[in-house]
């Protein structure tokens, strides 16, 4: 059957996807089910990783190339509106995890994760353990926080071949995880590999997830601001306000075409 057509928006050069949490799960359930010997690639990330982009072609052309991109955070959502081309709402990673782990308890969709720290993801199996007994999981590896060399990546992607997964969870933050799903794509025989971020920690219980009406609002950044000072004051205080000018320009710039374009008509 072929796939729905989603909604698309695209915002500093950076194609984004509308689909809601149900169509990420049926989409990830038929390329499992298609068993055509190919990998697909989903990049799910909100303003960080189109900042990214933004000043990283190399890097934007490596998202575009991605097989869906769902937008983790509200600004999308909110710059898709702008744009003209509104997409359907957020679609976080934690969520997309959850939803598919329910669904694996009843399809037997096997899972590799792969990334963050030993601690993380021995508390993470328990939580799945816990709350999604029937998810069948096949491994989960911690690589070194390190560059890896081309054989050590090599190896880790020979395990997580051999596991016989469906799905894999990559969990090395943005970019870091966008990187290396591109890089490894090709070599991958899971059918679907998926970057999710901070998730392993939002379902092993590690970090607390902003309440859903925070995050519609748009304050989920400073919610986890609060909660994580140390790591994302940075990102969000010098990075978040220079990508909403950027942004808000470009949307500008987009609309004001559109409208010369209708004047012409």
């Amino acid at each position: 059957m072929a796939s729905e057509r989603l909604p698309e928006a695209t915002i500093l050069g950076t194609r984004v996807h509308g689909p809601t949490l149900a169509q990420t799960v049926d989409r990830f359930a038929e390329w499992i089910d298609r068993r055509d010997g190919w990998c697909r690639s989903v990049v799910v990330t909100g303003f960080h990783g189109l900042w990214v982009g933004h000043q990283d072609p190399e890097f934007r052309a490596m998202i575009n190339g991605a097989d869906l991109f769902c937008p983790d955070g509200i600004a999308p959502i909110w710059l898709s509106r702008l744009h003209g081309r509104p997409l359907p709402g957020r679609v976080p990673g934690a969520d997309i995890m959850a939803a598919f782990l329910k669904r694996a308890e009843t399809e037997g969709y096997r899972s590799y994760f792969y990334g963050d720290t030993e601690q993380t993801l021995q508390t993470l199996m328990m939580e799945i353990g816990r709350r999604f007994p029937g998810a069948p999981v096949t491994g989960a590896l911690s690589p070194a926080f390190r560059p890896l060399s081309d054989a050590e990546e090599a190896e880790h992607v020979a395990e997580i071949n051999a596991s016989g997964a469906d799905i894999l969870w990559v969990g090395l933050g943005c970019p870091k995880q966008e990187r290396w799903i591109a890089r490894n794509k090709h070599r991958l025989t899971v059918p679907v590999a998926v970057g999710v971020g901070a998730a392993f920690r939002f379902q092993a219980g590690m970090v607390r997830r902003a309440p859903g009406w925070i995050g519609d609002a748009g304050f989920e950044w400073l919610f986890r601001l609060a909660a994580e000072p140390g790591k994302l004051w940075r990102r969000d205080l010098t990075e978040g306000p220079r990508f909403v000018a950027a942004a808000l320009a470009d949307a500008w710039r987009v609309r004001s075409r559109l409208s010369r374009m209708s004047g012409r008509r």
